[in-house]
């Protein structure tokens, strides 16, 4: 009877026991610090598991790589890969349970491309695009604005071609499936070729009288190298960038540039009209002021006929006085004295000495000279050649140097140190205080 006593509680004590043994339940969670899953990453391990005593870590590929805390906390990923992570529970009845997670760490983004411009910037241009940007898994995403093609995907885009001028970008956006990362580029395509020229006569051409010199001034657009034509010019052609032609017979003569670039070529021409050779240089409407007007430097009293130039005291230097030719003495307002005197005579007359002055020959009065003058004011107009001139024998007299008074329209004679003949009109003679002046129109043989 006790045996059967005895049996009967160790089989109530064994249920028992049984009933409260420890099971290991639960999970981990690992998880990417602030969401980065391109290396370098920091993956947090949370320990959710229940019923164990002992954990063993087991981290493929992290820094730790092992770890027997229940809460390893942070682990350390630097390269890219798929690796596992295995934790091993167990507890004091003995049992064991193994948990098992997979993570990827992809690859961190830096982005790197290149651009080459095959030829020049001209367009069309043609790009060759080289993706340099390190890493695997990636997505490439290409835009190229106001290109062909105008979008790429794929790593490695065909050569690109732009024609429209302007900068243009090249966008990379690349994804690793979690973050993207753009970088931009400009590509620059120069505008169209324009060929294109301006001109303008020699300062002594222009009246545009044969012989003329022209002088070019290239304004091509986008251009490398040129080649001119002159039609009956010296000389016929030139590759200079801004050359000069001389064109020795009157009538329209044709320039041609043609200009290159290593895309294309363009040509632009235009007319150039020569006139015949007159040997007549006319000036018009010139103001020469009295004595005080020069010396007062309110209107000069000084021209010349090389630079076109009237001259008051304060703009007479030494590079200058040597081209006067011509010298208006007018000692008052009112006319009472006037005469034209040679440069080399003026330190006599009122005025400054002129360093290397010239001599001209000048016939205020051809009614007094006694040297058979008589050009008229109707000659003077009608002149378009200097064939009047040439005959005129333009010598100095005393007579024909004397000065004169307010009598106009008057015609005054004169002879270069060069021996070009000429002749003065006066037309006007304006009474203004320290501020009169003749007006007067010049006529002079070029050569």
């Amino acid at each position: 009877m006790k045996k059967t006593l005895l049996v009967l509680v160790l089989i109530v004590f064994t249920a028992c026991y049984q009933e409260t043994a420890i099971v290991i339940e639960g999970d981990f969670i690992a998880s990417f610090v602030r969401g980065d899953e391109s290396v370098p990453v920091n993956l947090l391990i949370i320990n959710k598991i229940t019923g164990a005593d002992t954990y063993e870590w087991t981290f493929e590929g992290g820094s730790p790589s092992t770890s027997s805390s229940k809460d390893p906390g942070e682990i350390l990923y630097e390269k890219v890969g798929t690796y596992f992570i295995k934790l091993t529970a167990t507890n004091v009845d003995g049992e064991t349970k193994v948990f098992t997670k997979t993570i990827v760490v992809k690859d961190g983004i830096k982005i790197q491309f290149s651009n080459e411009v095959l030829k020049s910037n001209y367009s069309p241009v043609e790009v060759v695009v080289t993706n340099n940007t390190v890493g695997e898994g990636f997505l490439y995403s290409w835009d190229f604005q106001g290109g062909t093609p105008a979008k790429f995907i794929g790593k490695t885009p065909p050569n690109v071609i732009f024609t429209s001028p302007g900068d243009h970008k090249i966008s990379l956006t690349v994804s690793n499936g979690f973050e993207n990362e753009t970088q931009i580029q400009t590509i620059k395509v120069s505008p169209y070729l324009v060929s294109m020229f301006t001109y303008e006569p020699a300062t002594e051409d222009d009246d545009y009288e044969a012989p003329v010199k022209i002088i070019l001034t290239n304004s091509s657009i986008s251009a490398t190298h040129y080649k001119w034509s002159f039609q009956n010019g010296l000389p016929a052609t030139s590759i200079d960038e801004n050359p000069t032609v001389v064109f020795t017979t009157p009538g329209s003569h044709e320039i041609s540039l043609e200009a290159f670039n290593d895309k294309t070529s363009q040509v632009f021409n235009r007319i150039i009209d020569v006139k015949a050779n007159t040997n007549l240089r006319v000036f018009t409407n010139i103001k020469l002021g009295t004595n005080a007007a020069h010396n007062n430097n309110t209107i000069g009293a000084m021209f010349s006929t090389i630079t076109r130039t009237v001259y008051k005291a304060n703009e007479i230097t030494n590079d200058n006085s040597n081209l006067i030719d011509i010298v208006f003495q007018g000692l008052n307002s009112n006319f009472t004295y006037n005469k034209f005197i040679s440069p080399d005579q003026v330190s006599s007359n009122g005025f400054l000495t002129l360093k290397n002055a010239q001599n001209t020959i000048f016939v205020n009065y051809q009614s007094r000279c006694n040297c058979g003058l008589n050009f008229t004011e109707s000659q003077f107009d009608a002149m378009v050649n200097d064939t009047p001139l040439k005959s005129l024998n333009i010598e100095y007299t005393a007579g024909g140097y004397q000065e004169f008074g307010l009598i106009y329209p008057r015609i005054i004679l004169f002879k270069t140190q060069e021996g070009k003949k000429g002749a003065i009109k006066i037309k006007d003679m304006v009474k203004n205080g320290t501020s009169s002046y003749i007006l007067i129109d010049i006529k002079i043989q070029k050569q």
